[in-house]
Protein backbone atom coordinates (compact mmCIF):
# COMPACT_ATOMS: atom_id res chain seq x y z
CA UNK A 1 0.00 0.00 0.00
CA UNK A 2 1.13 3.55 -0.77
CA UNK A 3 0.93 6.26 1.87
CA UNK A 4 0.58 9.88 0.72
CA UNK A 5 0.35 13.14 2.66
CA UNK A 6 -2.50 15.47 1.74
CA UNK A 7 -0.99 18.88 2.49
CA UNK A 8 1.15 21.76 1.21
CA UNK A 9 2.82 22.39 4.58
CA UNK A 10 6.47 21.76 3.71
CA UNK A 11 7.70 21.75 7.32
CA UNK A 12 5.12 19.14 8.31
CA UNK A 13 5.94 17.07 5.24
CA UNK A 14 9.65 17.12 6.07
CA UNK A 15 9.01 16.06 9.68
CA UNK A 16 6.82 13.13 8.63
CA UNK A 17 9.31 12.10 5.93
CA UNK A 18 11.77 11.48 8.79
CA UNK A 19 9.30 9.33 10.73
CA UNK A 20 7.34 7.40 8.12
CA UNK A 21 7.79 5.89 4.67
CA UNK A 22 5.86 8.35 2.50
CA UNK A 23 5.22 7.62 -1.16
CA UNK A 24 4.14 11.10 -2.25
CA UNK A 25 2.19 14.28 -1.64
CA UNK A 26 -1.29 15.20 -2.85
CA UNK A 27 -2.66 18.71 -3.10
CA UNK A 28 -5.88 20.34 -4.21
CA UNK A 29 -6.96 23.95 -4.84
CA UNK A 30 -8.14 24.43 -1.24
CA UNK A 31 -4.85 23.12 0.17
CA UNK A 32 -2.80 25.40 -2.09
CA UNK A 33 -4.93 28.43 -1.20
CA UNK A 34 -4.51 27.66 2.51
CA UNK A 35 -0.72 27.63 2.12
CA UNK A 36 -0.73 31.42 1.81
CA UNK A 37 1.79 31.21 -1.04
CA UNK A 38 1.65 31.76 -4.77
CA UNK A 39 0.38 28.44 -6.10
CA UNK A 40 3.43 27.71 -8.26
CA UNK A 41 5.76 28.49 -5.38
CA UNK A 42 3.75 26.21 -3.08
CA UNK A 43 3.94 23.38 -5.62
CA UNK A 44 7.64 23.86 -6.35
CA UNK A 45 8.48 24.05 -2.63
CA UNK A 46 6.99 20.57 -2.23
CA UNK A 47 8.69 19.24 -5.35
CA UNK A 48 12.05 20.51 -4.06
CA UNK A 49 11.92 18.16 -1.04
CA UNK A 50 10.65 15.07 -2.86
CA UNK A 51 12.88 12.19 -3.84
CA UNK A 52 12.63 11.23 -7.53
CA UNK A 53 10.62 8.08 -6.71
CA UNK A 54 8.07 9.98 -4.62
CA UNK A 55 4.91 11.10 -6.41
CA UNK A 56 3.41 14.59 -6.68
CA UNK A 57 -0.27 15.28 -7.43
CA UNK A 58 -1.68 18.66 -8.54
CA UNK A 59 -5.29 19.37 -9.52
CA UNK A 60 -6.61 21.23 -12.55
CA UNK A 61 -8.87 24.25 -12.00
CA UNK A 62 -10.48 24.53 -15.43
CA UNK A 63 -13.91 22.98 -16.00
CA UNK A 64 -14.13 22.68 -19.81
CA UNK A 65 -12.55 19.80 -21.71
CA UNK A 66 -10.00 21.67 -23.82
CA UNK A 67 -8.92 23.89 -20.93
CA UNK A 68 -8.54 20.90 -18.59
CA UNK A 69 -6.32 19.13 -21.13
CA UNK A 70 -4.21 22.26 -21.70
CA UNK A 71 -3.83 22.78 -17.97
CA UNK A 72 -2.97 19.11 -17.43
CA UNK A 73 -0.24 19.36 -20.03
CA UNK A 74 1.28 22.36 -18.20
CA UNK A 75 1.09 20.65 -14.81
CA UNK A 76 2.70 17.48 -16.18
CA UNK A 77 5.83 19.44 -17.13
CA UNK A 78 6.49 20.74 -13.61
CA UNK A 79 8.55 17.65 -12.82
CA UNK A 80 10.48 15.17 -14.93
CA UNK A 81 8.78 12.04 -13.59
CA UNK A 82 6.19 10.87 -11.05
CA UNK A 83 4.05 13.96 -11.68
CA UNK A 84 0.30 13.30 -11.67
CA UNK A 85 -2.58 15.56 -12.68
CA UNK A 86 -5.79 15.39 -10.65
CA UNK A 87 -8.96 15.77 -12.73
CA UNK A 88 -12.50 15.79 -11.24
CA UNK A 89 -14.93 13.23 -12.66
CA UNK A 90 -17.35 15.61 -14.40
CA UNK A 91 -18.42 14.87 -17.97
CA UNK A 92 -15.67 17.16 -19.31
CA UNK A 93 -13.28 15.77 -16.73
CA UNK A 94 -13.88 12.19 -17.78
CA UNK A 95 -13.33 13.17 -21.40
CA UNK A 96 -10.09 14.90 -20.40
CA UNK A 97 -8.96 11.90 -18.35
CA UNK A 98 -9.33 9.72 -21.43
CA UNK A 99 -7.29 12.12 -23.56
CA UNK A 100 -4.58 12.77 -20.98
CA UNK A 101 -4.07 9.08 -20.23
CA UNK A 102 -3.84 8.37 -23.97
CA UNK A 103 -1.20 11.11 -24.27
CA UNK A 104 0.95 9.61 -21.52
CA UNK A 105 0.08 12.04 -18.73
CA UNK A 106 -0.23 10.54 -15.24
CA UNK A 107 -3.84 11.01 -14.13
CA UNK A 108 -5.65 10.82 -10.81
CA UNK A 109 -9.44 10.97 -11.11
CA UNK A 110 -10.68 13.02 -8.16
CA UNK A 111 -13.80 14.40 -6.47
CA UNK A 112 -15.30 10.89 -6.61
CA UNK A 113 -18.49 10.33 -4.64
CA UNK A 114 -19.58 6.92 -5.94
CA UNK A 115 -18.05 3.63 -7.03
CA UNK A 116 -19.71 4.03 -10.44
CA UNK A 117 -17.96 7.35 -11.10
CA UNK A 118 -14.66 5.81 -10.11
CA UNK A 119 -15.14 2.73 -12.26
CA UNK A 120 -15.92 4.81 -15.34
CA UNK A 121 -12.77 6.87 -14.74
CA UNK A 122 -10.85 3.61 -14.48
CA UNK A 123 -12.30 2.51 -17.82
CA UNK A 124 -10.89 5.78 -19.23
CA UNK A 125 -7.45 4.63 -18.01
CA UNK A 126 -7.04 6.89 -14.97
CA UNK A 127 -4.00 5.67 -13.06
CA UNK A 128 -5.44 6.55 -9.64
CA UNK A 129 -9.00 6.97 -8.35
CA UNK A 130 -9.63 9.23 -5.35
CA UNK A 131 -12.95 8.61 -3.60
CA UNK A 132 -13.76 11.22 -0.91
CA UNK A 133 -14.42 8.80 1.94
CA UNK A 134 -15.72 11.10 4.67
CA UNK A 135 -17.62 13.42 2.33
CA UNK A 136 -19.33 10.39 0.81
CA UNK A 137 -20.87 9.73 4.23
CA UNK A 138 -23.34 12.55 3.48
CA UNK A 139 -24.78 10.46 0.65
CA UNK A 140 -23.99 6.82 1.38
CA UNK A 141 -21.81 4.52 3.46
CA UNK A 142 -18.43 5.83 2.31
CA UNK A 143 -16.39 2.92 3.60
CA UNK A 144 -18.69 0.36 1.99
CA UNK A 145 -18.74 2.26 -1.29
CA UNK A 146 -14.94 2.29 -1.50
CA UNK A 147 -14.79 -1.37 -0.45
CA UNK A 148 -17.21 -2.14 -3.29
CA UNK A 149 -15.00 -0.20 -5.69
CA UNK A 150 -11.94 -2.22 -4.68
CA UNK A 151 -13.88 -5.43 -5.38
CA UNK A 152 -15.27 -4.13 -8.66
CA UNK A 153 -11.83 -3.32 -10.02
CA UNK A 154 -10.45 -6.69 -8.95
CA UNK A 155 -13.35 -8.69 -10.39
CA UNK A 156 -13.20 -6.84 -13.72
CA UNK A 157 -9.41 -6.95 -13.93
CA UNK A 158 -9.00 -3.16 -14.08
CA UNK A 159 -5.57 -1.94 -13.02
CA UNK A 160 -6.36 1.59 -11.79
CA UNK A 161 -5.35 2.11 -8.16
CA UNK A 162 -7.71 3.37 -5.48
CA UNK A 163 -6.16 6.20 -3.46
CA UNK A 164 -8.73 6.87 -0.76
CA UNK A 165 -8.93 10.51 0.39
CA UNK A 166 -10.93 12.79 2.69
CA UNK A 167 -10.39 11.04 6.02
CA UNK A 168 -11.56 12.42 9.34
CA UNK A 169 -10.44 9.66 11.71
CA UNK A 170 -8.11 6.69 11.99
CA UNK A 171 -10.95 4.17 12.06
CA UNK A 172 -11.82 5.07 8.47
CA UNK A 173 -8.21 4.49 7.45
CA UNK A 174 -8.12 1.18 9.35
CA UNK A 175 -11.24 -0.10 7.57
CA UNK A 176 -9.90 0.61 4.10
CA UNK A 177 -6.43 -0.79 4.76
CA UNK A 178 -8.20 -3.96 5.90
CA UNK A 179 -10.28 -3.90 2.71
CA UNK A 180 -7.11 -3.90 0.62
CA UNK A 181 -7.02 -0.30 -0.63
CA UNK A 182 -4.04 0.43 -2.92
CA UNK A 183 -3.19 3.79 -1.41
CA UNK A 184 -4.37 6.40 1.07
CA UNK A 185 -3.73 10.11 1.30
CA UNK A 186 -4.13 11.67 4.72
CA UNK A 187 -3.66 15.09 6.31
CA UNK A 188 -0.76 15.36 8.72
CA UNK A 189 -2.90 15.16 11.86
CA UNK A 190 -4.35 11.82 10.74
CA UNK A 191 -0.84 10.54 9.94
CA UNK A 192 0.28 11.38 13.48
CA UNK A 193 -2.87 9.86 14.97
CA UNK A 194 -2.13 6.59 13.16
CA UNK A 195 1.00 5.98 15.21
CA UNK A 196 0.52 8.08 18.35
CA UNK A 197 -1.11 6.31 21.32
CA UNK A 198 -1.35 7.30 25.01
CA UNK A 199 -0.76 3.67 25.99
CA UNK A 200 2.62 3.68 24.24
CA UNK A 201 3.59 6.97 25.91
CA UNK A 202 2.58 5.59 29.30
CA UNK A 203 4.54 2.36 28.81
CA UNK A 204 7.69 4.20 27.71
CA UNK A 205 7.45 6.55 30.71
CA UNK A 206 7.00 3.61 33.07
CA UNK A 207 10.02 1.75 31.66
CA UNK A 208 12.20 4.87 31.85
CA UNK A 209 11.20 5.66 35.44
CA UNK A 210 11.95 2.15 36.68
CA UNK A 211 15.29 2.02 34.85
CA UNK A 212 16.37 5.42 36.19
CA UNK A 213 15.44 4.49 39.78
CA UNK A 214 17.39 1.22 39.54
CA UNK A 215 20.50 2.26 37.59
CA UNK A 216 20.56 6.06 38.08
CA UNK A 217 21.03 6.68 34.37
CA UNK A 218 18.64 6.85 31.44
CA UNK A 219 20.54 4.80 28.87
CA UNK A 220 22.71 1.66 28.53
Amino acid sequence: MELMLDTADVRSIEKLFQILTIDGVTTNPSILCASGKDYLRAINDIISILEPEQKMFVQTISTSYLEIVAEAERISTLREKNMYVKIPVTADGLKAIKTCAKNGIGVLATAIFSSQQAFLAAMNKAHYLAPYVNRMENYCNGIQEVTDLIKMLKIQGVTSKVIAASFKNVNQVHSLILAGVDAITVPCDIAYAMFSHPGTDHAVGEFSDKWLKTYQKNCF
